[in-house]
């Protein structure tokens, strides 16, 4: 069976506003265009995987449940919009500011690409034909070191990022990466009718 592909999503910044360390209900605002982006990447037949760092979880801001709650909330509103979530993957560490047991240099946070090889490896991914979106630096060298084909770095102007020198593909709002889904899934589907005729 052919490996499934998939859209990798940055949590803070990509599917809401980041206003720093967001734990709780209140303060979670979906930025516009994620449930379109998400919605069209499922009819393509990409799997929707969240890939965050919570080092908020590390430093005592918040606690695992409560991001749990929070995460399952923002599952839900996904699945309202008829973009569901396959799976979420986070990083609690920090290796300066964690505190206790969340003291360490994981191989799971970004920009190392822990969490998106375990994504791989759980849900049987080609990684190559599968896409990133992120906001910053770390979430494009993150994918560049997993083998992701396609790596969107989304500069929305809010932060003072600049493009990633690892990115393929830089957009200024979510729905610019609509095409880019579109074109990766035509150039698949071109490639695999080449490798028939050929074989």
């Amino acid at each position: 069976m052919a490996a499934s592909r998939a859209l990798f999503l940055d949590r803070d910044g990509v599917i809401n506003h980041d206003s720093g360390y967001t734990s709780d209900v209140e303060n979670f605002r979906f930025i516009d265009g994620i449930f379109d982006v998400c919605r069209a990447a499922k009819k393509m037949g990409y799997l929707l995987i969240v890939i965050t760092n919570q080092a908020g979880i590390g430093r005592g801001y918040y606690s695992e449940q409560d991001f749990s709650i929070l995460t399952k909330w923002m599952c839900d509103q996904f699945e309202s919009e008829g973009a569901s979530i396959r799976d979420v993957f986070y990083c609690p560490y920090h290796p300066e500011d964690g505190i206790g047991h969340y003291k360490k240099d994981s191989f799971d946070r970004k920009p190392n690409p822990g969490m998106l090889l375990h994504a791989a490896e759980k849900h049987e991914l080609d990684l190559n034909t599968s896409i990133m979106i992120g906001d910053k630096s770390s979430d494009m060298q993150s994918a560049n070191q997993a083998g992701v084909g396609i790596r969107c770095h989304f500069l929305s102007g809010v932060n003072n990022d600049v493009v990633s020198d690892v990115a393929t593909h830089q957009i200024s709002t979510l729905q610019d990466s609509i095409s880019l889904l579109a074109k990766s899934v035509f150039d698949i589907n071109n490639a695999a009718r080449t490798a028939v005729k050929a074989g």
